[in-house]
């Protein structure tokens, strides 16, 4: 009745609202392929993204799953791989080693090998961290055109293969290289500077300063220089306005580097090699000695375990540390 009176007057009818009701195909095609919530036109359920997230799962995941389970293996008697036995052996063997009379003593041998990869590691970290800063700050006063071409410039080494480049550093070094022919013309003589600990530093500090150089100008491209200048105003010294406003406003940049420097130097396999000569042994080289030469694989998957767990504990820490100096800069801008 009320809707034939609002038709006679004139009106519109009331839509009947049918969306609720429908079929049970489509119902079961909501609940199957469509978000709990309403999404926007043109994007897609989170469903859709299940099967990337298993694939990157497989790829990442997948691999160090099998390392930390083959590192609880146990070393066949004859040739490589594994014997599918739990065992703890070859945690046992970074610390300790037994003899033909079965007598067990501590063995520092592999605590030397972490202590040198630890020493090199942070050499590299802290020169990479000076450089990369005042490289950096010295980037971020010029103009936006200069910038761009120096932000290339940093970025040609990654155009070449990583051996490459430490070849080129092989033929710098050697007795016949540019450096030692130098050292001849001005009498100094020629130096062993292939082969040795100062070699592999520099084609690790090679290496990874790009890596410091570009979160460094990315925590001070966007500083507000005229802060300076204000704390200049004031009657701020140099020292000081260096270290409670440009380094203030420099920590994130100065926590992404040391975790993007610390962690990949630490096992680090190329340069030892190639430049040191064998005759600086880090735990990369001693891992692929394991899988390779030793063919003591649970060893070398043990290696690799700690490897990945003081990655982690180094990502953690950055992770927190980043945040906080994040929080601390935006304080201070």
């Amino acid at each position: 009745m009320s809707e034939h009176t609002a038709t006679l007057d004139g009106e519109k009818p009331p839509i009947t609202d049918t969306s609720h009701h429908t079929t049970p195909t489509n119902r079961r095609r909501h609940t199957l392929f469509a978000a709990a919530n309403r999404i926007k036109p043109g994007m897609l359920s989170h469903w859709y993204a299940i099967p990337a997230i298993i694939v990157g799962l497989l790829f990442t995941l997948g691999p160090i799953c099998v390392i930390i389970a083959f590192s609880f293996m146990s070393q066949p008697e004859v040739g490589g791989g594994v014997v599918y036995k739990f065992s703890t052996n070859a945690y046992k063997k970074l610390l300790f080693t037994t003899d033909f009379l079965g007598r067990t003593s501590f063995d520092p041998r592999y605590l030397k090998v972490f202590g040198t990869s630890l020493w090199q590691a942070l050499i590299t970290t802290f020169v990479c961290i000076v450089l990369s800063f005042f490289i950096a700050l010295w980037m971020s006063l010029r103009k936006p055109s200069t910038q761009r071409l120096l932000v290339l410039l940093i970025n040609i080494p990654f155009w070449t293969n990583l051996i490459v480049r430490t070849y080129a550093w092989m033929l710098i070094l050697n007795e016949n290289g540019p450096i030692n022919g130098f050292l001849k013309f001005i009498g100094v003589g020629g130096k062993q500077l292939l082969y040795t600990s100062g070699a592999s530093l520099i084609g690790l500090i090679f290496t990874f300063l790009p890596f410091a150089i570009m979160p460094m100008y990315s925590a001070l491209s966007g500083f507000d220089f005229r802060l300076v200048e204000a704390a200049y105003d004031l009657g701020a010294r140099k020292l000081t306005v260096m270290r409670r406003i440009i380094l203030r406003a420099a920590k994130p940049g100065v926590t992404s580097a040391i975790a993007l420097c610390f962690i990949p130097a630490f096992g680090s396999y190329v340069q030892p090699v190639l430049l040191g000569g064998g005759r600086v042994l880090m735990v990369g080289n001693l891992i692929a000695s394991q899988f390779s030469d030793a063919r003591n694989w649970p060893f070398g998957a043990a290696l690799s375990t700690v490897i990945l767990l003081v990655t982690l504990l180094c990502g953690v820490a950055a992770s927190i540390g980043g945040g906080k100096a994040a929080r601390d800069a935006g304080m201070a801008v």
